[in-house]
């Protein structure tokens, strides 16, 4: 079962930022106050052990926006610290297909499946929201669950708000990076995403990054990471056919199994 970040999180990187998905009790609100990030740990290193046992691998699945988001924009447009010594807002709105189905409601249902695939494959879930319905949190705590979680790997999960003519999916990286970690692991989780994603069906994005891979200075959520993290934008949701893929409980199940692919190529690779 997930266990859910206390306090509020919140990812930038959309353009904007059919089916209801699932709620988990109530909503969360933006914390009056942001965490001071933790010290990096080691990253890729095994699962550790107690007596003998091996501890299940920790992953942060993080669902951009938020369904309340929009009905409160004093909490979402506060300014939080980007990662590069300046400031953005806590948190968005998202984008929407053309018809209005949500980006918020598309990254929790996507979270959720990916969860599933993820537990019955032994990971522990850790959630930055527990429903769609809440408002938050904030980029900078959704930035340090890594760290505070002690996670394995760190996933945000976005679609983009691009021009009609654009599609694919790309996966955001920080860039340049503030530690090792930005420079090192949180590439090889990236691209073992966009391997898993081309897998899946999915193609490289027609609109920005190069063969699936967006390096970013902007995204806080992954300027604050001392865990390899990623930001994956799935599908550009103005784009009409894959507005009916990302609108679909199939296309919704069908990226969930590739992130979900993704994270378990990262966390058993050779080495690892």
């Amino acid at each position: 079962m997930a266990v859910v970040v206390a306090g509020s999180l919140a990812v930038a990187g959309c353009a904007t930022d059919q089916g209801t998905a699932p709620s988990r009790g109530g909503g969360t609100s933006v914390p009056a106050a942001s965490p001071v990030p933790t010290a990096p740990g080691p990253a890729g290193a095994a699962p550790p052990s107690r007596g003998g046992a091996a501890v299940a691998p920790v992953v942060v699945l993080d669902p951009g926006h938020n369904g309340a988001n929009a009905a409160h924009p004093a909490q979402i447009q506060r300014l939080v610290p980007d990662g590069r010594g300046g400031t953005k807002p806590c948190n968005s709105t998202g984008t929407a297909t053309d018809a209005g189905y949500p980006e918020h409601a598309f990254t929790f249902d996507v979270a959720l499946r990916t969860e599933e695939a993820l537990e019955a494959a032994g990971v522990r879930v850790v959630l930055t929201r527990p429903n769609d319905t809440g408002v938050g949190p904030c980029v900078d705590v959704r930035g340090t669950a890594g760290q505070r979680e002690d996670a394995a790997a760190v996933v945000s999960i976005h679609a983009d708000g691009a021009a009609a003519s654009g599609s694919g999916f790309h996966v955001a990286l920080s860039d340049p990076p503030l530690d090792p970690v930005q420079a090192g692991q949180a590439h090889v989780l990236g691209t073992a995403l966009r391997d898993a994603l081309r897998a899946g069906g999915f193609h490289d994005s027609t609109y920005l990054g190069r063969q699936g891979i967006s390096l970013r200075p902007d995204l806080a959520g992954l300027n604050l990471a001392t865990r390899p993290a990623a930001l994956v934008e799935c599908a550009n949701m103005r784009n009409p056919a894959e507005a009916a893929v990302v609108s679909s409980a199939d296309g919704r199940q069908r990226y969930a199994t590739a992130l979900a692919a993704g994270i378990l190529a990262y966390l058993h690779r050779p080495g690892a």
